[in-house]
């Protein structure tokens, strides 16, 4: 996977989060509002690690 694949899966994880977590508020639902907050930590990792790939390469 490349860096831009990286870029759109971070950006797919954040926005699916956001979702899952007001999802989760609205209908006080702690458990979907947690699941949400772990998937937006998830493609913050993400955000990360594709320009590192970027800068490496993608051999790693």
């Amino acid at each position: 996977m490349g860096e831009a694949t990286d870029k759109l899966k971070a950006a797919g994880n954040k926005l699916a989060g956001n979702v899952k977590e007001s999802i989760g508020k609205a209908t006080d639902n702690a458990s979907l509002e947690a699941e949400g907050k772990a998937q937006k930590v998830k493609g913050a990792g993400q955000d990360v690690k594709g320009p590192v790939k970027g800068a490496l390469g993608d051999d790693i």
